[in-house]
């Protein structure tokens, strides 16, 4: 089409089961910034959680739909079944200790090509990575975050997808997307956007398939400039015989969704206008926003969903004691 290429990782959105818990996780051992807590846009009854780096920069944000109900689901074909997270080159050891500390569920580290990784599993059975490379880059710092600035996950490093089949799911990231092909080994075949985040595909024809539930990922999002390049992309994806949806208002970016061969949800959202338009940079996460459709439901909306403490001390959402006259 045109000269346009996926620039990288946008988000990425997992499905959990208990929101503190994720809360407690992700900003208590991972050391990330709660930089968001609204609903779910198609679904107000549940929270809708983010994180990331000190601003959640566009590629450093992992969100949660938290579903109190509802089964575990089972990483396998057909969804990514990894996510890795960038972290120093010389921080490994400093994040063994940790996990060994805090009793949390590991793998032996191990190394692939140059990079050395540590898979780990989140609170629910998420399937992480820590990976320490040599391409790591700092992102905006946590301030009195719980992990040492030079120990910090900075941004999503990866994502690993596994399938049955490739070949459909290669053209699309490759004749259409813009990805590039960077290496293949072991079976993994990696590819690029044109800036940072890499696409990992296995293939793998005897691999189960997953089923969606507490401990998988919902959706990957990837990034692109503005809605003007959103809408060609849009336009590209659709003249291609692929069912993709309206553009979508999300608040803190536009969002178009899409499913490619494999079965993964594919998300191309925009780099802005952030997660600052609503609140100040330095209160970011510390009350519960809504999506503009939902704030005359404010009040029902607040009754019903479960009290969340932060880590700045407050918690979400307000409760009014109520008193009677005696």
């Amino acid at each position: 089409m045109k000269n346009e290429k996926i620039l990288g990782i946008h988000h990425m959105t997992a499905i959990t089961d208990d929101a503190q818990a994720n809360v407690d996780f992700y900003t208590g051992i991972l050391g990330l910034r709660l930089v968001k807590v609204t609903v779910n846009f198609d679904d107000p009854s549940a929270y809708h959680l983010y994180y990331g780096d000190g601003l959640g920069t566009p590629g450093s944000a992992l969100t949660f739909f938290p579903y109190g109900t509802g089964r575990q689901g089972k990483v396998g074909a057909g969804q990514v079944t990894s996510t890795g997270l960038a972290i120093p080159p010389d921080a490994m050891g400093w994040w063994i200790d940790r996990f060994a500390a805090e009793a949390i569920s590991f793998d032996n580290p191990f190394k692939r090509g140059d990079e050395e990784v540590l898979p780990f599993r989140a609170h629910d059975g998420l399937p992480l990575e820590l990976i320490a490379s040599p391409e790591y880059k700092a992102g905006v710092p946590v301030s009195e975050g719980t992990v040492p600035v030079d120990k910090a996950i900075a941004r999503m490093h990866s994502i690993t997808m596994t399938e049955n089949y490739g070949d459909a799911t290669q053209n699309l990231l490759t004749g259409v997307l813009g990805f590039e092909k960077v290496s293949e080994d072991e079976g993994r075949i990696r590819f690029r956007g044109e800036q940072d985040g890499y696409l990992d595909l296995i293939v793998d024809p005897k691999a189960g398939r997953g089923q969606g539930g507490h401990g998988t990922v919902h959706h990957i999002a990837w990034r692109t400039t503005d809605e003007v390049t959103q809408k060609d992309w849009q336009e590209e994806i659709a003249s291609l015989g692929y069912h993709i949806s309206p553009v979508m208002d999300r608040d803190y970016f536009r969002s178009i969704y899409f499913r490619e061969p494999g079965g993964v949800l594919f998300e191309i959202a925009t780099l802005g206008p952030g997660f600052d338009v609503d609140e100040p940079a330095d209160t970011l996460g510390q009350g519960l926003r809504l999506p503009k459709m939902y704030e005359s439901m404010r009040q029902r909306i607040e009754l019903s969903l479960a009290e969340l403490r932060l880590p700045t001390g407050g918690h979400i959402p307000p409760r009014v004691e109520v008193t009677q006259n005696v």
